[in-house]
């Protein structure tokens, strides 16, 4: 992509083309929170289940090389018991470490985004083995960003790291002459610290680099406003095609409304702009009915069939306009126009029946 096309992307990324980036599996990711995640893992490890575990290990090991002898490996049915015993002792002192790793990383992993199959971000691509992308990758601006990234991080362990050994200097030399069997103890102690202090210095770069990467990934969505419009024009439909489905099926609703005018019982109009079609009938129950109503021409057309099938029309300016506002097609007529209406009804009787 040239990065005049990137220029004109400067409309932010709708919901759609975000919610298809993540089903691809574009999702941002961090590289850092799994290193940090290690890193906690291996301290978590130290204090809780190493200090242990390498008494245990370093007791097994004085024994093979301490005493050998008490070991029967004279058939291959022994030699297979030792090692079987052997291995299952490493397992019990390195499988909680291993899970412990396994965790963390999973948790570093899942915690940026849930995980999913994205059968797109494992199929082989000719387009990635690009040399020119791959250099672009690694003198572009991303790639000064995780050179950045790279340097700051080696930049504040090795400060870190250089503040401990400092302060322990004197205790590492008088180690020398202290007993043998308290060195491993000194060793844990200072990788414990070492491990802390460069959980305490990469704390700050993961923080940055989620929200850098979370602002590169958006900022990589970005869209033409060209896009937009043709993205909203796929999701709405083509605007000249939903004007004429609407006008269709304005169409068709003013074909039934027409159709059902000559069941009515009376007309209610003003006089030529309003006109509702009322119908009562006691044996069907509930209050008049609402079968059309319209303004101008369709008023119009509403007397014309009434009048054509002998329905009677009678103008009343103010409940026409008032029906007409407060009712819908094929719905009840509201209490408070019962009883005006109750009275042009009478008037119909009357008139039908003289």
């Amino acid at each position: 992509m040239s990065d005049q096309d990137q220029e004109s992307k400067t409309e932010e990324p709708s919901e759609k083309k975000i919610r298809d980036a993540v089903e691809k599996g574009n999702t941002p990711s961090s590289k850092e929170a799994p290193i940090f995640a290690s890193i906690a893992a291996a301290l978590i490890a130290g204090v809780f289940l190493v200090r242990g575990g390498a008494g245990d290990m370093a007791r097994l090991l004085g024994s093979f090389l301490g005493d050998p002898s008490d070991f029967d490996i004279s058939t291959s049915a022994n030699v297979t018991t030792l090692l079987l015993h052997t291995l299952m002792r490493i397992g019990v002192f390195l499988g909680p470490v291993l899970l412990l790793f396994m965790v963390f990383g999973l948790g570093a992993s899942f915690l940026q985004h849930p995980p999913q199959l994205a059968l797109e971000r494992i199929t082989p691509q000719w387009s990635r083995l690009s040399p020119a992308k791959g250099l672009k990758r690694i003198f572009g601006v991303e790639g000064l960003v995780q050179f950045g990234k790279s340097l700051g991080k080696l930049a504040a362990i090795a400060g870190a790291v250089w503040l401990i050994l400092k302060s322990d200097k004197d205790t590492v030399v008088t180690a020398m002459l202290q007993d043998p069997s308290t060195i491993p103890e000194l060793i844990l102690s200072i990788a414990l610290r070492l491990l802390s202090a460069a959980c305490v210095a990469t704390i700050v770069i993961v923080a940055a680099d989620l929200v850098w990467t979370q602002k590169s990934w958006r900022r990589s969505l970005r869209m033409t406003k060209q896009e937009l419009k043709e993205e909203h024009k796929q999701a709405e439909g083509d605007p000249i095609l939903k004007s004429r489905r609407l006008s269709l099926a304005r169409d068709r609703a003013r074909s039934r409304m027409m159709a059902a005018v000559p069941r009515a019982t009376m007309v209610v109009a003003n006089p030529t702009h309003f006109a509702v079609a009322l119908r009562y009938v006691q044996e069907e129950g509930g209050a008049p009915i609402v079968l059309a109503k319209g303004t101008d021409l369709i008023a119009l057309k509403i007397r014309e069939i009434a009048e054509a099938n002998d329905i009677p029309v009678i103008e009343d300016r103010q409940l026409a306009r008032s029906l007409h506002a407060s009712v819908q097609i094929d719905q009840m007529i509201p209490p408070e126009f019962y009883k005006v209406v109750a009275e042009l009804l009478c008037m119909v009787y009357a008139r039908k029946a003289a």
